[in-house]
């Protein structure tokens, strides 16, 4: 497998915006801004949580909120405000979001298959 690359617009709820280049990460929950994108923003820190990487370390970063945008489709989502060495990762939370799922075969972003199950 590759990696795969997408490019969408984040913004605050009311305010600037910013065109960001992400690695697209299906094994990440969350998705990081750079340290720049989100001081550039206006971003605030609504929490700090710890996160444990694929090799077992842990780091505490800090957690707001913002609005991304991908091919005319908008949603909201968590983020990880990273810092200054942190690059930006798109993760599932932001993915689902935005109704879109990886194809890793073809190394596109699609829309993901919507499932409403009532019992």
């Amino acid at each position: 497998m590759g990696l795969v690359y997408a490019d969408l617009e984040v913004r605050r709820e009311s305010g600037p915006s910013c065109n960001v280049r992400f690695l697209v990460d299906s094994g990440a929950t969350l998705s990081v801004l750079p340290w720049q994108v989100w001081h550039t923003l206006g971003l605030k820190p609504l929490r700090a949580m710890v996160f444990t990487l694929a090799d077992g370390t842990t780091m505490r970063r800090r957690v707001s909120g913002c609005w991304f945008r991908f091919r005319g489709i908008e949603a909201p989502s968590p983020v990880i405000l990273g810092q200054r060495r942190d690059k930006a990762l798109l993760g599932t939370l932001t993915l689902e979001a935005l109704g879109l799922v990886l194809n890793p075969f073809e190394r596109t972003l699609r829309p993901m298959r919507m499932i409403l199950a009532l019992s």
